[in-house]
């Protein structure tokens, strides 16, 4: 079982490495961790550029915000130049999209001497990903909603991915490691946004994957902890001396206290309970 050292990060923010202006934008985002894409947001003959300017973005640094490089996936020309890159940068974590079983994973990590956060965005991925999220330096799963729904045949629409959205989490919480939500296309769909968002929190999702800077603000505050639930943590832990008890008419344990103290974990700081 893996063990992180930190919180899982709540807005984590997919950005083109072949964009300097949104690098140098995104050192001053709220956000929890910077992805730097050298995949699918970076078109084919920019790959190269896009890789020295990754490993470039990562040794300067994002302040205290985490930062990832999402590789190409293994199947592409760009793989191995990727992986050799990235193992040699500052990056705190790699992404390795269409992940889809244990021992791609594995070599993977083992190539890179970084841990590995693994995208789940296709039917093998899925059925595979209680082995993937085993693997040693994998220390989260990432539901690739749009490939998902792509390699599924659902057209539209969320209720299609249900059974692969749990079954991602269900394979995360299994190995102790972060689960990672799917992006929400429709930028100008703040509404529908939110509302995703609490549907992944219900699901169990630590966090959102985002794709502007937009979306960071909505994607915050549903995966809180907001200030209603940091006082009720507060309170909770105060009130239990042990065993089960009544607060604030309901029953509560040793369960109940762990949970409001992990809770109390995602404060890390630097952004305040909203």
């Amino acid at each position: 079982m893996n063990t992180l050292n930190r919180p899982a990060p709540r807005t984590l923010l997919f950005l083109p490495a072949s964009n300097p202006r949104a690098i140098e934008k995104a050192r001053g985002l709220g956000i929890d961790m910077v992805i730097l894409d050298l995949e699918d947001a970076v078109r084919g003959e920019d790959k190269s550029v896009a890789r020295v300017a990754a490993v470039a973005a990562a040794a300067q640094g994002f302040g205290d915000r985490l930062c990832a490089i999402r590789l190409n996936a293994i199947d592409s020309d760009e793989h191995a130049a990727d992986v050799a890159a990235v193992a040699g940068s500052a990056c705190d974590y790699a992404v390795l999209p269409k992940a889809e079983s244990a021992g791609e994973a594995a070599r993977v990590a083992r190539a890179l001497g970084k841990p590995l956060l693994a995208m789940i965005e296709t039917p093998r991925g899925v059925l595979n990903a209680a082995a993937i999220a085993d693997v040693p330096d994998v220390e989260g799963l990432i539901a690739g909603s749009n490939d998902l729904r792509a390699t599924l045949h659902i057209p539209s629409g969320r209720e299609g991915l249900s059974l692969s959205l749990q079954t991602i989490v269900l394979a995360a919480r299994a190995a102790g490691i972060w689960a990672i939500d799917g992006v929400f296309n429709a930028l100008e769909d703040a509404k529908g946004l939110a509302s995703e968002c609490r549907h992944g929190r219900w699901l169990g999702f630590d966090g959102k994957s985002l794709i502007h800077p937009n979306q960071i603000p909505i994607a915050a505050q549903a995966f809180g902890p907001n200030s209603e639930e940091v006082e009720e943590a507060r309170a909770l832990i105060e009130a239990a001396t042990g065993g089960a008890e009544r607060f604030r008419g309901r029953m509560i344990e040793s369960m109940h206290v762990e949970q409001a103290r992990a809770l109390l974990d995602r404060l890390d700081g630097k952004q305040d309970a909203s």
